[in-house]
């Protein structure tokens, strides 16, 4: 029995691993990044047709985090000061994920503009344990770019569909 081209394509070592992942923030890149994550949500109004319950899409919402293992301050105290200012400072994030052993050699950069800050860790530790702070962040939808993104290649693509 003959294999298919996806078969021998898309093996384990074809997933991607986050050791690969890599952030920057207005760039300066956080080399003690742990973990990073960043959604988009469609905000939804429920509307009915008869008896059925549907939706409609009223707006989007962009929500993420990331976590680092603490080395230094990182601007924290910059961030807070403007905080007790009364500025609301803004950021563009970049999230890059490089594995070498993506199909075709490809990765993925997506770039997140008019990112604000949620809520600063001053300070947290546990004894025994290495320091992790997360942070969590919003940004506008509108604002996201993807810059590059891993394509399946045509000749292995069966059709457009998810």
């Amino acid at each position: 029995m003959a294999r298919d081209v996806t078969d021998t394509l898309f093996r384990g070592n074809r997933r991607l691993s986050g050791n690969f992942g890599k952030l920057w923030v207005n760039g300066a890149l956080i080399f003690e990044i742990s973990a990073f994550s960043a959604k988009v949500t469609a905000d939804r109004d429920d509307v009915y047709i008869g008896a059925d319950r549907d939706s409609k899409i009223t707006g989007l919402t962009g929500e993420g985090s990331f976590t680092i293992k603490q080395v230094f301050t990182r601007g924290f105290n910059r961030l807070l000061e403007n905080y007790k200012a009364g500025h609301d400072e803004r950021f563009t994030m970049i999230g890059e994920l490089a594995d070498p052993d993506t199909v075709g050699g490809q990765h993925e950069r997506v770039r997140l503009e008019n990112v604000q800050i949620n809520e600063l860790d001053i300070m947290k530790f546990e004894k025994g344990a290495v320091i992790e702070k997360e942070i969590s962040f919003r940004w506008t939808p509108s604002d996201t770019f993807f810059e590059d993104a891993i394509e399946i290649p045509e000749y292995a693509a069966p059709h457009d569909n998810f």
